[in-house]
């Protein structure tokens, strides 16, 4: 299993680069505090993530050249167990119209102007995950 490569963090959220590559910068943008509902979300978060939404989908539009971005939130899996532990996050999906090539790693978003395919898995090694990561967070195109 890899290790979490986490991309950034602010005070109120975390942002976790997903092993699956499916979709070339596939994170979780998780609220640090408990809430079982957007609802609850207080107004200083939401100002936050509004700051987080700017910059990944501004660093990953400069850098890997995603052309659009495909962002849900479900909280199905809060009531998967009896005793509710909620965990409130944002999937977030780059999209991309053309191929990218990182080293001799190919990205093509076979679904591209249509809805995400949540079963498609592109597992991508730890090192792979950390060289996107960096291209992330330097501004670097691959």
């Amino acid at each position: 299993m890899n290790e979490e490569i986490i991309l950034f963090e602010t005070d109120f959220w975390k942002v976790i680069l997903h092993p699956n590559q499916a979709y070339l910068g596939y994170s979780i943008v998780v609220l640090k505090s408990e809430s079982e509902s957007m609802s609850d979300i207080t107004k200083d978060e939401w100002t936050e993530f509004y700051e987080v939404v700017k910059k990944l989908e501004s660093s990953f539009k400069k850098t890997f050249g995603a052309t659009m971005f495909n962002w849900t939130c479900l909280l199905n899996s809060f009531y998967r167990e009896e005793i509710i532990k909620p965990e409130l996050h944002w999937h977030f999906r780059p999209r991309y119209k053309d191929i990218v090539k990182i080293n001799e790693e190919v990205f093509e978003d076979l679904e591209f102007a249509h809805h995400y395919n949540k079963k498609r898995e592109h597992i991508v090694s730890t090192e792979l995950l950390k060289k996107i990561s960096d291209y992330f967070k330097c501004g670097l195109i691959p």
